[in-house]
C-alpha cells in the first residue's frame, strides 16, 4: 500500500497504522506496544542527549510517500560489486527482499529468507523486538510498529558458511520515499558466518530515507565477521540501528564504512555482552565530502566479567562535512575483569568541515583495564612537502597520506578482498585541489 504525502511524515505514520500483515498474536501485541511508544514520543530532537550535534528534522520535513518499493523493477545490482569476492548475493529493493535477484544458499543448516517469510518460524518468534527495542529509540519503535519486509538469516549449530553472505541494499523511488526494514541475524552455538551489507541508490531515484533495524544474535562460541560499506548517492538518507546480542565465548566484528555520498547516515550500533569471556570489536572509516553528516553513535555494554572490547573509529572530512562520534562503553559492577579500548582520529581536510566527538566511559567495577582518547587534527602539508621532494607527485602523497591515516583500522580487516575494495573506496573520494 502507498500512502500519498500529507503535512508531515509523523502525521503520514500516524494515520497509517493498521493491524500488522503478521497473524501471530503476540507480534500483533508487540507492534502495537510499540506504536503507542513512539506516537507518545514523536521523533527526536537536538534536544535529546542523543542528538545533540544531529538535527534530523530538515531530512524528517520533506514530502514523502510510504511502501513505494517498486516491485519487479530492474535494478543495478552491479553498483555495490566488490571485485574478486566470491560471496551468495541477498537484494533489497527500499527493504524489500527480492528473491528474483537473491541467490540461494548451498550450505545445509543456513536458514535464508524474506522477513515475511520466515514470521512464522520458532527462532524468527523467539527473537523479534526482544532487544533493540529495549534501546529507547524512537526509530526503532517506529520499525518495529511498521516494518513488514527485509532478511532473515540463520546459521545453525556447528554450521560454517564457506563463502560469505554479501546484503545488497539499493534505494531507488519515482518520488520521495520513505521505507523501513527489518531484519534478523542469528548464529546458534559453534557457527560461523561473514555477512557484507552494501548501501546503494540507482541512477536517477528520487529522495529515499530508509530506516532499518537489525537485530543480531551470536550464542554460545560463535562467530561473525560483519561489514558496512555506505556506498549510496546523495540523494539517500539513512538511519540504521543495529543491536548485537552476545553469549559466552563468542566474537562479533564490526567494520562500518562510509564513503561520499549519502546526504545523511545516522548509525548506532549497540553491544551488549549479557555472557562472562566475550569478545566484540569495532572498526570504521569515515570519508566524506561535500554537506555530508554522518552520525556514529556505539555503545559497548560489559555486563558480565572476563569480557574483551576494543573500539576504534577513523574520520577523514572534506568541504563542509560534518561527523559526529558518539561511543560509549559501559562496564557494570558484575563485569569485573574487563579489558576495554576506545579510540577516535579525526582529520580534518578542510577548514569548513566539522567534528563533534564524545568518546565515553563508565564504570562501575573495580579491577578493569580500560581507557579512551580523542584526537582531531588538519591534514600535515610538511608530510606532503617531504613526500613531494622525494619525487612523488601532489595527488599520490595526498593519497598515501590518508591511507597512512587509515592504515590503523584497515589492517584490522580480516577479508584482504573487502580491505582493497575499501582502500579503493578511500582513494575515489578523496578531492585534490
Amino acid at each position: 500500500m502507498i500512502t500519498q504525502v500529507s503535512s508531515s511524515l509523523y502525521q503520514q505514520l500516524v494515520g497509517s497504522f493498521e493491524d500488522p500483515l503478521f497473524e501471530d498474536k503476540t507480534l500483533k501485541n508487540q507492534r502495537k506496544e510499540a506504536f503507542e511508544k513512539f506516537k507518545n514520543t514523536g521523533f527526536p530532537t537536538s534536544k535529546n542527549e542523543e542528538w545533540r550535534f544531529t538535527n534530523i528534522q530538515s531530512v524528517l520535513n520533506e514530502g514523502y510517500q510510504l511502501g513505494a518499493h517498486l516491485p519487479g523493477k530492474a535494478v543495478n545490482v552491479d553498483a555495490a560489486k566488490i571485485e574478486g569476492i566470491d560471496a551468495y548475493r541477498v537484494v533489497l529493493v527500499n527493504g524489500v527482499y527480492r528473491h528474483d535477484l537473491s541467490d540461494t544458499i548451498e550450505d545445509q543448516g543456513v536458514v535464508l529468507g524474506s522477513f515475511a517469510d520466515a514470521s512464522q518460524s520458532e527462532v524468527f518468534n523467539k527473537h523479534f523486538a526482544q532487544y533493540a527495542d529495549k534501546a529507547e529509540n524512537p526509530f526503532v519503535w517506529l520499525n518495529t510498529a511498521l516494518s513488514n519486509n527485509g532478511f532473515f538469516i540463520e546459521v545453525q549449530t556447528a554450521r560454517v558458511i564457506e563463502k560469505p553472505i554479501h546484503v545488497v541494499h539499493i534505494s531507488i523511488a519515482e518520488s520521495q520515499t520513505f521505507y523501513q526494514t527489518r531484519n534478523l541475524i542469528v548464529l546458534d552455538k559453534n557457527a560461523e558466518a561473514q555477512i557484507i551489507e552494501t548501501f546503494v541508490t540507482e541512477d536517477g531515484s528520487s529522495k529515499t530515507l530508509g530506516n532499518t533495524v537489525t537485530e543480531i544474535v551470536i550464542e554460545e562460541n560463535a562467530k561473525l565477521e560483519h561489514y558496512y560499506l555506505q556506498q549510496a548517492s546523495s540523494q539517500s538518507s539513512f538511519n540504521n540501528h543495529t543491536e548485537i546480542i552476545q553469549r559466552k565465548y563468542s566474537l562479533y566484528n564490526n567494520y562500518n564504512c562510509t564513503f561520499p555520498g549519502s546526504s545523511f547516515v545516522r548509525n548506532t550500533i549497540n553491544v551488549r555482552m549479557d555472557d562472562p569471556n566475550i569478545e566484540s570489536h569495532l572498526y570504521g572509516i569515515t570519508l566524506l565530502s561535500d554537506n555530508q553528516l554522518v552520525d556514529n553513535h556505539t555503545v559497548v555494554d560489559h555486563m558480565k566479567p572476563y569480557g574483551e572490547s576494543y573500539e576504534w573509529y577513523k574520520n577523514i572530512l572534506q568541504d563542509s562535512s560534518t561527523a559526529v562520534f558518539n561511543g560509549k562503553i559501559f562496564v557494570r559492577l558484575d563485569a569485573q575483569k574487563t579489558n576495554a579500548f576506545q579510540q577516535n582520529n579525526n582529520m580534518l581536510l578542510s577548514g569548513n568541515a566539522t567534528i563533534n566527538t564524545k568518546p565515553q566511559l563508565e564504570i562501575f567495577a573495580d579491577d578493569v583495564k580500560c581507557s579512551h582518547g580523542c584526537t582531531i587534527g588538519q591534514f600535515n602539508e610538511d608530510a606532503k612537502f617531504y613526500l613531494q621532494a622525494r619525487g612523488i607527485g601532489d595527488e599520490q602523497a595526498r593519497t598515501l597520506l590518508v591511507h597512512a591515516f587509515a592504515f590503523d583500522v584497515t589492517e584490522r580487516f580480516k577479508n584482504e578482498t573487502i580491505k582493497n575494495h575499501v582502500d579503493h573506496l578511500v582513494e575515489l573520494g578523496l578531492k585534490h585541489n
